[in-house]
């Protein structure tokens, strides 16, 4: 019998774009989420360490990651979350939970007010990765974020995955040009290298309030 266990069967081989082909497949109780995993657990450290009274999310999609925060705040037993996009794709079950409350005329029709009565609060961009729209929705969008808390930028990554010119320097090229600007963030590199340097797809991502 030949043995499946070869030099070649043990061998560990992955890549960011390994795992972002694998991250368009990740569900989370069987509605597609699609976040890299190392992000996953970044999120639910962040939720337990800052335990927002409010999480904004730009960019639904099927609102499985909508679905895995409002859970963790479940745990916790605190929180809401507000998650913005421009249809109605999202589940039931997402539609239905308790801590979400949906939004479908996308986040530059958010009203701000919606916000009232939330001490504290996070912001996640997982919307349309364009420099400009990343860039206008951290104008709108960062001042509502808590001392403390966090704006984490999503899908940096796109740039290692050769879709910088696509995106018009995408989220990496919005991020330089708003802290360049306003000193009241910083880059929280405990997070972003946390599996090591920038091994995660909110390249730079991870800003945090500290003023």
């Amino acid at each position: 019998m030949i043995s499946l266990f070869t030099p070649a069967s043990e061998k560990v081989k992955f890549d960011a774009k390994s795992i972002y082909l694998g991250h368009h497949a990740t569900t989370y109780r069987g509605i597609e989420a699609i976040r890299c995993p190392f992000d996953y657990v970044i999120y639910q450290m962040i939720l337990f360490e800052v335990k927002p009274d409010l999480v904004i999310e730009l960019g639904t999609n099927s609102g499985g990651g909508a679905l895995y925060i409002a859970d963790l705040m479940n745990i916790i037993g605190h929180g809401m979350i507000h998650t913005i996009d421009i249809d109605r794709r999202s589940k039931e079950m997402v539609a239905e939970h308790h801590r979400i409350k949906l939004f479908t005329d996308g986040w530059q029709g958010y009203d701000l007010s919606e916000t009232d009565g939330y001490s504290t609060i996070m912001l996640i961009d997982d919307a349309s990765h364009l420099y400009s729209e990343t860039f206008d929705a951290l104008g709108k969008f960062s001042s509502l974020v808590t001392v403390g808390s966090y704006y984490i930028v999503e899908d940096g990554i796109i740039n290692e995955l050769g879709f910088k010119k696509e995106y018009d320097g995408g989220p990496l090229r919005a991020i330089k040009q708003f802290i360049d600007q306003d000193d009241s963030f910083e880059i929280d590199r405990r997070w972003c290298d946390f599996f090591g340097k920038n091994a995660t797809f909110n390249v730079n991502g991870y800003l945090k309030r500290i003023k």
